[in-house]
């Protein structure tokens, strides 16, 4: 079932991700706070209605009624705005895959959930929007060191629940961060924001599919056969 952004920020599944100072940088005073994260609200909206590339500091700052100095108190460049509201995003998705990797089930049913959530958030966000795919390109493009940030924690809890799995013998004994690799490569099609859309339009498995697909290879036969019990 596809979210709405508003389900995906309200939701206790999807904990609120604030616009957090980059670490090295003086802590912020609680007035502070509010002003970048405003910044970061304005930007987004920005983001979303007429593109990245179309939005100027100087617009965030007029919508804010402050002056562009004052944006860049907070903020070196566009791309640094860009880089918070795209760490916004992932952390918001990482705080959700987390919360499922804690959950007390098996390690199969985890997994099927967090790839399922990957699809829905990312479908979400991106599958309709060009505007935001735009500012997934300039990230891509301008933030590489942000991108690999995310794809190392997104690794991270996989590997936590893959790893559970072959441990507890859900899964077969195989090497976790082998078989992460491989789960996020195959996910591809059902998480990256520019692929969601351009692949709907090619032959290919249905996410239900993909998922009974990875844990055909993950499961051991006792598992999968007490878990279609």
């Amino acid at each position: 079932m596809a979210l709405t952004i508003d389900e995906i920020r309200h939701t206790d599944q999807f904990p609120p991700v604030t616009a957090d100072q980059p670490n090295g940088k003086p802590e912020l005073s609680i007035p502070e706070r509010d002003t970048r994260q405003s910044i970061v609200d304005t930007a987004e909206r920005f983001f979303r209605d007429i593109g990245y590339q179309k939005t100027t500091v100087a617009d965030i700052a007029k919508s804010l009624r402050m002056s562009p100095a004052n944006v860049y108190r907070f903020f070196d460049s566009k791309k640094s705005i860009n880089e918070a509201v795209l760490a916004r995003f992932k952390g918001e998705l990482e705080e959700a895959m987390a919360a499922i990797a804690s959950e007390p089930r098996s390690a199969g049913g985890r997994l099927r959930d967090i790839l399922a959530l990957v699809y829905r958030v990312n479908s979400a966000r991106f599958a309709d929007q060009l505007r935001m795919q735009e500012m997934v390109c300039a990230a891509m493009e301008e933030s590489w060191d942000a991108i690999l940030g995310h794809i190392a924690r997104f690794d991270a809890l996989l590997r936590r629940v893959i790893a559970e799995g072959v441990d507890n013998g859900e899964f077969r004994k195989i090497d976790p961060d082998q078989a992460t690799s491989c789960v996020r490569t195959a996910l591809i099609r059902f998480h990256h924001p520019l692929l969601i859309l351009q692949c709907e339009r090619v032959p290919g498995p249905t996410l239900e599919e993909f998922i009974e697909f990875v844990m055909a290879a993950l499961e051991q036969p006792a598992a999968k056969a007490k878990e279609s019990a």
